[in-house]
């Protein structure tokens, strides 16, 4: 016979900083007297459905669950046991919150059914209704008052006291020069100021920006901490803010470098919400890669069936992109790479002539390829010069996106003029100045994903305090798609 417990509830607390909490499938142990520990099996995310939570009672049970249902609309999620050593059988239960008419207070509503051995009916509804659910609501509001659903990196995080300042970990550059510069510390992440947000990050992107700034060649103030993405959850935000909320996942991309933390203030016209089939360590590797492939190809480029583009280092993180998305819209595209372990996977993103070189010749064969190509997007610099040049048709467009192996000499116009070719030298910052123009071209990176256009590339991932050495591999030309933090 089933048995059915089903209690409720008032916390005073908005209904998004206590959903914060219990969304986390792996909070529990951070808040629940009765459990001893707790972690999320295969290293899936905490609010993926489908994850397993396997965890320790106080009193030695062991319990696995599993999450079925996640609403961040409806605010309600549903679980059940997987495998236990409490006699409780075809346990299924449902957390679902509302808000109170005042908006401060949240009324939450717990309820599960389950079987047990015949005479033992009474005691297990007792453990569950008293032991989980009313010890559950208690402990929840003093971890609450506590501010103890801000203190943990990495956990679902709601709103915090607009005075304090929380602990972060960067990684900072104190002089200009080589990976070694990139040193961690200990510092604070002060509360949002108006039009502000403190995001927890999980995930950080690593750009060959980032590598110029630590350099020199970007000059900035010192001390510096590179980074110009991230992604992660909002912890709480400033006045003047509207449409994000505390625990909401979002990713931003911004002008101002600073991401190499793991708290960090942005403003919210930066951030973006993610879709939740979007994860977090594909939002920091793509989002600033992808808007750059989608100006690149849409605005600059105009790329359409026939036109012909050489894309360098197309084995890279835009490389990548650049070349999957041309190939959909019907180019030939052409594309350096320095290995055959590179030239493999350019080709399996779309890359129909790869050219493998490490002394930066290659116009001979792209002239042989094609004809010559209308479009050269390079990230190479000042040694590809000359070899673009000669690269390029009559009427052909360099789009000058980096400078890896050097600043580029300024280029007379003589240097254009024999065969009527344009050069452009976009900066990412100007084509996604409005958060509706980020959001746009986010949205057709996120369905480009989806329908299959782009897949996502492979990723490289480097704690935050390995961030010299995720720099020394970006230099070294060895890594293939994109690289990543994780605080």
């Amino acid at each position: 016979m089933l048995q059915k417990v089903v209690r409720s509830t008032i916390i005073d607390a908005p209904i998004e900083r206590v959903w914060a909490v219990l969304r986390d499938f792996n909070s529990h142990d951070q808040w629940h007297d009765t459990v001893e520990s707790s972690r999320i099996e295969g290293s899936e995310r905490s609010d993926q459905v489908g994850c397993v939570r396997s965890f320790t009672l106080r009193d030695g049970n062991r319990i696995r669950e599993q999450l079925l249902t996640l609403s961040d609309t409806e605010h309600k999620s549903t679980y059940c046991i997987v495998e236990a050593t409490l006699p409780l059988q075809r346990y299924v239960a449902t957390v679902t919150l509302k808000p109170v008419t005042d908006g401060q207070r949240t009324f939450w509503h717990w309820e599960s059914t389950f079987s047990t051995p015949p005479g033992r009916e009474r005691e297990l509804r007792e453990m569950v209704a008293q032991g989980v659910y009313e010890t559950g609501f208690e402990n929840l509001r003093r971890h609450l008052r506590q501010g103890g659903d801000l203190q943990a990196p990495g956990r679902a995080a709601g709103a915090m006291p607009a005075a304090l300042a929380v602990p972060t970990r960067r990684v900072a550059v104190e002089r200009y020069g080589g990976p070694e510069e990139l040193r961690p510390q200990d510092g604070e992440a002060a509360a949002p100021r108006a039009g502000e947000v403190r995001i927890r990050q999980r995930a950080i992107g690593v750009n060959f920006i980032d590598v110029y700034l630590r350099r020199g060649w970007i000059p900035s103030a010192l001390p510096l901490v590179p980074g110009m993405e991230a992604a992660g959850s909002v912890l709480d935000v400033g006045p003047q803010v509207s449409g994000l909320l505390p625990g909401d996942r979002v990713a931003y991309l911004g002008p101002v470098p600073g991401a190499y933390c793991d708290v960090r203030c942005v403003p919210a016209e930066w951030v973006l919400r993610l879709p939740a089939a979007i994860e977090d360590e594909v939002a920091a590797a793509l989002l600033l890669k992808g808007v750059t492939a989608d100006y690149l190809l849409r605005d600059l480029a105009r790329v359409q069936r026939g036109t012909r583009i050489l894309v360098h280092a197309a084995a890279g993180g835009v490389g990548l992109l650049v070349c999957a998305w041309a190939r959909r819209l019907g180019a030939v595209v052409l594309g350096t790479v320095s290995s055959e372990e590179k030239a493999r996977v350019a080709r399996e993103h779309g890359c129909e002539h790869v050219i493998v070189t490490r002394d930066y010749r290659f116009a001979d064969a792209v002239q042989r390829a094609c004809g010559g190509a209308d479009v050269v997007i390079d990230g190479l610099g000042d040694a590809a010069r000359d070899e673009n040049l000669a690269a390029l048709a009559r009427r052909g467009h360099w789009i000058s996106l980096g400078q890896a192996s050097g600043p580029l000499a300024p280029l007379p116009a003589d240097a254009l003029v024999a065969k009527s070719l344009s050069f452009s030298r976009p900066v990412v910052f100007d084509y996604v100045a409005t958060n509706e123009q980020l959001a746009e071209r986010a949205q057709r990176v996120w369905s480009a994903l989806s329908d299959g256009t782009l897949k996502p590339p492979p990723i490289e991932r480097h704690s935050l305090n390995a961030a010299a050495q995720a720099h020394a591999r970006l230099e070294s030309r060895a890594t293939i798609g994109a690289l990543v933090l994780l605080p």
